[in-house]
């Protein structure tokens, strides 16, 4: 193979010999890209990471993702381009931030990242490429992502998700994080589709079970009265059933579950049986719309059989 050498002159390399096969981690040129990572990558992963001197991040990345790789074992490669020397496989990849790594998988592009990552995080995009899965990687990113769907980050939250659904396709509580995102977003339909894609094994889970149960709260909703009228009424007359009752509506349509068991509860108190229990059933509901490990559910019960059984 002929390339060109640091006085622009070619120059004849064997190349076999540029670097032991049994490297993990080495420095790659736009010259031996093919070498390095296209042919390589027919056999592991092979991350490149692309990177210039200057850059900040790029220096807390670069140990970080070294120490993965070697830590991985040769499920994947690492070849590491500096851009500033070697600019075109970066444009032609259209590499416009740096650091940028993009995993090459039997010739091609697979996936990628941007900016510098935890060593966590490095770790679980490795064993995701490199086909690597276990329990605590996928529990991990379900945390994660609940955990930014709890604060409004539904991109960040679906991204979590959709990387534990690929390394685990039938991971319950990741397909209905995914659900709920469409719901959070006003998209019914996409939700119901996605629950509709869960495998027959998985329908009885409790995560699935809970999104289907806030999908049939909507309706439970619709008409409800204006929060600050429902509050007033409520206000009015502390033991009417009734107004209770629908400042739970209400309170349930703004998204507030907390409030409208509080409300519910009290229509309860007031009369248990008023209009056929509708407020107990409409409780339980929100009990498995919540999950059943959710404080909501779990102080409501106890509350609620503390009204029963007094």
């Amino acid at each position: 193979m002929e390339i060109l050498g640091a006085n622009g002159e070619p120059q004849s390399v064997d190349q076999t010999a540029a670097q032991p096969s049994g490297d993990l981690v080495k420095d790659g040129t736009d010259q031996t890209f093919t070498q390095d990572v296209i042919e390589p990558s027919k056999e592991v992963p092979v991350l490149v990471d692309f990177w210039a001197p200057w850059c900040g991040p790029c220096r807390q990345l670069g140990p970080a993702i070294e120490r993965a790789v070697t830590g991985a074992g040769g499920a994947v490669k690492l070849v590491k381009i500096n851009i500033d020397e070697n600019p075109g496989i970066a444009g032609q990849l259209r590499i416009q931030s740096i650091p940028a790594v993009i995993a090459f998988k039997d010739g091609q592009p697979l996936d990628g990242f941007m900016g510098a990552l935890p060593e966590s995080q490095i770790k679980e995009f490795i064993n995701r490429i490199s086909g690597q899965v276990s329990t605590e990687d996928v529990d991990a990113l379900v945390e994660r992502a609940n955990a930014a769907l709890a604060q409004g980050d539904l991109g960040g939250a679906a991204q979590d998700f959709a990387g534990a659904l690929q390394m685990d396709p039938e991971r319950a509580d990741a397909i209905a994080g995914m659900a709920r995102i469409h719901l959070a977003g006003g998209d019914a339909d996409s939700a119901k589709h996605t629950l509709d894609s869960v495998p027959e094994a998985k329908k009885s889970d409790p995560a699935i079970m809970a999104v289907r149960a806030s999908m049939e709260l909507a309706s439970e909703v619709e008409g409800a009265a204006d929060l600050a009228d429902a509050e007033a009424a409520a206000d009015k007359d502390a033991s009417d059933p009734s107004a209770q009752f629908e400042l739970g509506r209400s309170r349930l349509a703004s998204g507030d579950m907390g409030g409208a068991t509080s409300a519910l509860l009290a229509s309860i108190s007031a009369d248990r049986d008023w209009n056929d229990a509708a407020a107990r059933q409409l409780l339980l509901r929100i009990f498995d719309a919540a999950g059943p490990d959710s404080d909501v559910a779990k102080q409501g019960r106890r509350q609620l059989s503390s009204i029963l059984f007094s």
